[in-house]
């Protein structure tokens, strides 16, 4: 009984190192692969305006594609002048993607988690990483890694989902009595595990609030440059009406920080 109970416990802790992988999910992938943002790439994406703004320049740069999904961005700091990046995801069919539709030999794509990922040290001028981070629950130790790999003055920038659009335990749009559309930020200060169902059931994420997030850069050893809540320009507006929802609470957060 005791072996079995410990071997139960073993197995517990293991699947909290590691990241929940949908992405290799068929269901998921599949409807995952239609988005505008993997069909159309950084085009696709109406926060890459917002996130560009916030890349250093590239020219010379080693850069951490933290996250790298097919490779977009991967590719994108290279024609930028990136001398080489390093690009990681957990995913097998998204590693298969980005090798297939890349054709440079100063990318590397490496199949890890983040969980777990060790870079090595002073490795990199920039790290960065889209839409990863709110998976990987100790968020203290990827950051605290990230700038031993990164080299004095080196770059961090990243986007999460915003904590507002992720606190609430359902999240999604509820209707007041003119119809208007509120979105829930019930649970704010309860951090920790949420789930949802996007393309598959049980999405697993992890809420932070705004501040333990900001706080654990700082304790890493950086120094927060900017911060921007996404919403649409009204030239995003003109093209693409749908983003009107994004100005009644902000989706995504883009942070850029500066080791010290």
């Amino acid at each position: 009984m005791e072996a079995a109970l410990g071997a139960i416990a073993g197995q517990r802790r293991l699947e909290l190192d590691m990241a929940q992988n949908v992405y290799d999910n068929p269901d998921f992938f599949a409807g995952y692969s239609q988005l505008p943002r993997q069909v159309q790439g950084l085009d696709g994406a109406p926060e890459w305006p917002a996130v560009r703004a916030l890349l250093p320049d590239l020219a010379g740069k080693r850069v951490a594609d933290l996250g790298c999904g097919f490779g977009w961005a991967s590719r994108w700091f290279r024609d930028q002048g990136a001398v080489s990046v390093l690009g990681v995801d957990l995913s097998q069919n998204m590693i298969t993607r980005a090798r297939a539709d890349t054709d440079d030999s100063s990318i590397e794509y490496r199949i890890a988690d983040l969980e777990t990922l060790d870079l090595p040290e002073a490795a990199f001028d920039l790290v960065y990483s889209a839409l990863t981070f709110h998976y990987i629950r100790d968020f203290e130790r990827l950051v605290s890694m990230i700038a031993s790999a990164l080299v004095s003055d080196g770059d961090l920038v990243f986007t999460i989902e915003h904590p507002i659009f992720m606190a609430a335990a359902h999240p999604d749009w509820i209707s007041d009595k003119e119809g208007r559309k509120t979105w829930p930020v019930n649970g704010y200060s309860v951090e920790g595990e949420r789930r949802t169902d996007w393309f598959t059931k049980g999405v697993l994420k992890y809420h932070r609030t705004l501040a333990t997030t900001i706080n654990g850069l700082i304790r890493a050893g950086f120094e927060l440059r900017r911060m921007e809540e996404f919403a649409p320009t009204p030239d995003q507006l003109i093209e693409m009406p749908f983003l009107a929802e994004e100005l009644e609470r902000p989706m995504m957060l883009l942070v850029s920080a500066r080791k010290n």
